[in-house]
Formats: structure tokens, C-alpha cells, sequence
């Protein structure tokens, strides 16, 4: 029963990396970087990306390296016209990009006779624990990752998800007043769409290394709780809900809110 359950089930990556070769070009636009960044930003509104700026440079005697910077992560080329040849990397490290549409607008603007995508990584294999500490897992015909946490918690049939984010240096003022936590809780509930039950709770816990406050939160399907150090300005927030959220979300929230320097963020499935 729990194998049937699980088939069509797909590990979390961080992102995903592809490496394209592009072979037979046309010589004459592999040697012009104006060109070259024109089929390159082309390519990445067409695939859905969301464009940020683009780098293109242009060696002596000849040869182009470009970047186009994307919210989403990156397209890079490094063009050889004296091959015809052209190596291009496409990082994305979400789900609205379509790769397909990417490949074929490179293709025909380049006029590559010869297109062999040579791999498909994973790249930041995120598992219950954590980040993996192992080479990019290569996606084969048996094998996908998820790239968003909503088509992992699907695929995977979890029964809740456990967001915890631990925001550093946050601003003394917001986090050593209960009432600007009360007010938090209600502005993030209201963000990730989740029904709360009851009143916030929110008690100042002990004194000297460990003074700070401590929150709670009944919410529709679950809980919503968090501890505020007053030693290192730091929020400890952890959501568990049985209804889907966005991890991210709570995250960037929760780093706005507080005036974080920066933050940490795991994320558990639960069955």
C-alpha cells in the first residue's frame, strides 16, 4: 500500500541545470555579441522567464561569453564561431520556465543544424533533514525532481508541512513587543491564507541568557508558534498546517516584518 501511495513521488531540488550543445551555428552570429544577446533575451521572455539584465562580451580576435540574469536564475553561452559552436547552460530554480521553448528559440536564432542537450541536474537535493551533501543528481526517464514545494507536497501525498525560519538580527523594537508579534501572526495568516482560532498567545519566558518572548497560535489545521531571543535579536517562527503554504512566503514575510539581516529556512513533509 505505501509503495503504491509513493509511486509518482519526487524529491525537493533547489534548482535545475541543463547544459545544451549547439553545433553547425552560423559563424557570422556567433561573432556578434549585439546578436548574440539579442537571441538570448529573446529566448528567455519567450520561455517564461522573468528577465532581470543581460552581460554580453566580446573577445580578440573573436569568441562571445553572455550572461542573462533572470529572477528565476540564469541562461550563460560560450560561443566559439571558429567551431560553429556554442555551450549554453539554462539554471532555473523554478517551475514556469518551459526549457522546451528555450531550447528551440536558441536553436533557430543561433541556425544550429546539430542541437544535443548532453544533461539535466538537479542541483541542491533538499531532503526531511536538510540540504544533501552529494554530487547534482543527473534526471533520467525513472527519475524527476520537484522544483516547487507545492508539486512536492502533491506527488509526495503529505499529510502536513512543517515551515520553521530562523530570521538574524532582527530589529530589537519589533521583536521585544508583544504586541507587534500579536500583530505578525494575524498579518501572516492572513498572507498564506490560513484561518486562525482563537487569540494570539504571547508570554515574556525568563530572564539574563534566555529573556525573550515565546508565541502561540491555534490555527484551522494545526499550529503556528515562535520564540524571540532578546540576547541574539533572532525569531524562531515554525508553521505546521495540514493545508498547503508556501515556505517562501512565511520566510520573506517574516524577514520584512522583523527588519532580519538575513534568514534560514527548512521545511519538513509530514505522513
Amino acid at each position: 500500500m505505501e509503495k503504491n501511495l509513493l509511486r509518482g513521488h519526487r524529491d525537493f531540488a533547489l534548482g535545475k541545470h541543463m547544459t545544451v550543445e549547439y553545433y553547425d551555428c552560423d559563424s557570422l552570429i556567433l561573432a556578434d555579441s549585439k546578436k548574440m544577446e539579442s537571441i538570448f533575451l529573446d529566448a528567455a521572455h519567450a520561455s517564461g522567464a522573468t528577465v532581470l539584465g543581460a552581460n554580453f562580451h566580446a573577445f580578440e580576435p573573436q569568441g562571445i561569453s553572455g550572461f542573462v540574469i533572470i529572477a528565476e536564475s540564469h541562461f550563460s553561452v560560450h560561443a566559439w564561431p571558429e567551431h560553429d559552436y556554442a555551450a549554453v547552460d539554462i539554471f532555473t530554480c523554478g517551475e514556469t520556465i518551459s526549457f522546451d521553448i528555450a531550447v528551440e528559440t536558441l536553436r533557430k536564432g543561433m541556425k544550429s543544424q546539430n542541437t544535443i542537450i548532453s544533461s539535466v541536474m538537479n542541483r541542491g537535493i533538499v531532503s526531511n533533514n536538510g540540504i544533501e551533501r552529494m554530487v547534482p543528481v543527473y534526471e533520467g526517464k525513472t527519475e524527476s525532481y520537484a522544483l516547487s514545494w507545492q508539486s512536492r507536497f502533491a506527488d509526495s501525498y503529505a499529510w502536513g508541512l512543517l515551515a520553521s525560519v530562523d530570521v538574524y538580527n532582527c530589529d530589537p523594537e519589533v521583536i521585544r513587543n508583544a504586541d507587534a508579534i500579536r500583530c505578525f501572526v494575524k498579518e501572516l495568516c492572513d498572507k498564506i491564507d490560513i484561518v486562525r482560532c482563537g487569540e494570539t498567545t504571547v508570554i515574556n519566558f525568563g530572564g539574563g541568557q534566555m529573556e525573550g518572548f515565546t508565541m502561540t497560535q491555534l490555527i484551522e489545521n494545526s499550529l503556528i508558534s515562535g520564540h524571540f531571543s532578546n540576547k541574539s535579536n533572532t525569531a524562531y517562527i515554525d508553521v505546521f498546517s495540514c493545508k498547503y503554504f508556501e515556505p517562501r512566503e512565511v520566510a520573506e514575510f517574516a524577514i520584512n516584518f522583523f527588519k532580519g539581516a538575513h534568514y534560514r529556512m527548512q521545511v519538513g513533509l509530514r505522513r
